[in-house]
């Protein structure tokens, strides 16, 4: 449910015939096949695509989404998803999203490295004229991404680079620090809670909810349930994330059977009763199968798309308050944005500058979001939603696109 109709938002904002045919049609897309002969002898093929949703704002900006479930619809949604989370933020990039056909799980290291090098020559010249700007997604991390600039030799062709060779410092980070500064300024300047009084609930151990526990815990916040692919755990009294880094230093390492907890599965920790939950891995986790069976005040979705348009109306007669992916899960984009200036002009960026800015653009983005919410007395989606396809019907009229 991350994209609201335009039928919808059209009841509350005047949108132009025009701007509504541009909002609603991919501008481009690309599919094609990625085959390689493995080291033992085996052929790879896998289904690849690129989507560019609108790019009135700027090049298109997305990241690679590599997963044996990826499909050119999900590509498309993902790419319109895109477009109004860089709309929102007021970020000069249009909306991307790219994504390779293929389990992760059972490739090598060598066969990995291969399949993005032939990613790159297939869309060598996009990557080059600026056209697309790659990032991490589901599936990828900033080793892939230093694949493609290996290729490209061009910094600011791709972000979510490592550090060494022209990364931003808080790239990693970035996500779940979004995510985590959401739910604090939400809970302290909207719901007028204090962190350390309310229960958390996260869904996924990978890097959005590693790190987004990382910081809710490290300001005094409660999280009582965490969980990876592998299953869930849960401690009443709160879970010290720090060492639940250190058993679990990376994906390779489940917190499943982390000893000092008690076990749960992903479907338990959804439906606890919780004051915030925080999906942080795939889409579509809560659906009208579920959805009935959630306890919790507030969503916070770490996730893209985590909820079924199904579930959401369900929610929303139950009266649980959700905060949108486009907002919620920025701060990558925000940080990639950084990255992608600092490489065009040579500027370097501390860490916790990174973290400020994103901080400032969440804090303004998520007010604005709750004033236009109780104007309208609406949804957060449709709020965010309005305020995004308004800054780009301006842009298509500064454009003569309109």
């Amino acid at each position: 449910m991350a994209i609201v109709k335009i039928e919808k938002i059209k009841k509350i904002l005047d949108i132009p015939f025009a701007a509504e045919k541009l909002l609603e049609k991919n501008e481009k897309e690309i599919s094609f096949s990625i085959s390689l002969k493995t080291k033992d002898n085996e052929i790879i093929f896998c289904d690849a695509y690129v989507v560019y949703h609108n790019v009135v704002l700027g090049p298109a900006k997305g990241g690679i989404r590599v997963s044996e479930n990826v499909s050119l619809e999900g590509t498309r949604r993902l790419a319109q998803i895109m477009t109004y989370k860089n709309a929102l933020m007021e970020l000069p990039f249009g909306g991307g999203k790219s994504g390779i056909k293929i389990d992760t799980y059972k490739i090598d290291e060598f066969t990995r490295i291969s399949i993005f090098k032939e990613y790159v020559h297939m869309i060598r010249e996009e990557l080059l004229a600026g056209n697309y700007i790659p990032a991490p997604d589901l599936g990828t991390d900033q080793f892939d991404m230093a694949v493609i600039y290996g290729e490209l030799h061009k910094p600011e062709c791709v972000t979510g680079k490592p550090v060494k060779i022209g990364g931003l410092p808080g790239r990693l980070e970035a996500t779940g620090r979004s995510v985590s500064i959401t739910t604090k300024i939400f809970v302290e300047e909207i719901m007028k809670e204090k962190l350390q009084n309310l229960k958390i609930a996260i869904q996924g151990f990978g890097n959005v909810g590693r790190w987004t526990s990382y910081f809710l815990n490290k300001w005094g916040a409660k999280i009582v349930a965490v969980s990876d692919i592998y299953g869930g755990i849960y401690n009443e009294r709160g879970f010290d994330i720090e060492k639940l880094f250190k058993y679990a230093p990376d994906k390779n390492k489940t917190i499943a059977d982390y000893p000092e907890s008690e076990k749960i599965t992903n479907s338990q920790l959804l439906e606890m009763d919780v004051d915030i939950l925080i999906p942080c891995a795939i889409e579509n986790v809560i659906t009208k199968e579920n959805a009935e069976n959630l306890k919790c005040k507030v969503i916070i979705e770490g996730a893209n798309d985590p909820i079924s348009e199904d579930a959401e109306e369900i929610l929303d007669k139950k009266g649980i308050i959700i905060l949108p992916d486009f907002l919620c899960n920025s701060g990558g984009v925000i940080a990639s944005y950084i990255e992608w200036r600092n490489a065009k002009s040579g500027n370097q960026t501390e860490k916790e500058e990174v973290f400020n800015e994103i901080d400032k653009k969440i804090f303004k983005s998520l007010f604005k979001t709750h004033k236009i919410k109780e104007e309208f007395k609406i949804s957060y989606r449709e709020a965010a939603t309005y305020l995004a396809i308004n800054f780009l019907i301006e842009a298509m009229h500064e454009r003569r696109w309109l």
